[in-house]
């Protein structure tokens, strides 16, 4: 008998560490690895939940953990479905760039995030987007920024005014990413 298809979260004490328990509570069959220690195992994964943390703040530990990288990268290019929120987001880049230098992450989305204390810009509040004819509410808080052009975003999102922001939410494969912290995980991206 084949195994059940399982859902899987990256969390440890910081680099992602923030997930809501309702998020947790909402999926089925869940799992949890440390992306800076564990190789996960994704053959019988049907959602790699990457949330938010400070990823920044442990890159040598992530950076070391090439083979947990490498297995992330590959699930996502053979379309393996993916949900990152910020720190999980600044994981799936290319690379991290501190003010000690790049640091090599997934490479799942072809872009680099800057962490540099002079690039630091804070960007708080609360988010809305609608994608696939599903709303989408979450919140943003970060000081990291994408280094150069802002990515194509495949939905506007919007502020609790309802004004536009530049927050990107980004597609790629079965990869749904953003700085938006997702209240309640989309039952399909």
């Amino acid at each position: 008998m084949a195994a059940a298809l399982r859902t899987l979260i990256a969390r440890n004490d910081e680099s992602f560490s923030f997930i809501y328990q309702e998020n947790i509570d909402r999926l089925e069959n869940v799992s949890f690895f440390d992306p800076e220690r564990d190789v996960p195992c994704l053959d019988d994964v049907s959602l790699l939940y990457l949330p938010g943390g400070y990823p920044e703040k442990h890159l040598d530990a992530l950076v070391a953990a090439e083979a947990t990288r490498r297995a992330i990268k590959e699930y996502a290019e053979r379309g393996g479905r993916i949900i990152a929120e910020c720190g999980g987001m600044m994981y799936l880049c290319e690379i991290i760039v501190t003010d000690e230098g790049g640091f090599p992450m997934c490479g799942v989305l072809p872009y680099s995030i800057t962490a540099r204390k002079e690039d630091r810009k804070l960007s708080l509040g609360y988010r809305r987007f609608t994608l696939d004819g599903e709303e989408y509410r979450g919140h943003e808080f970060h000081y990291t920024q994408f280094l150069g052009e802002i990515p194509r975003s495949v939905a506007q999102v919007y502020n609790a005014k309802g004004e536009p922001v530049p927050t990107p939410v980004i597609r790629y494969k079965n990869v749904l990413a953003s700085y938006t912290h997702l209240y309640q995980l989309p039952t399909r991206n």
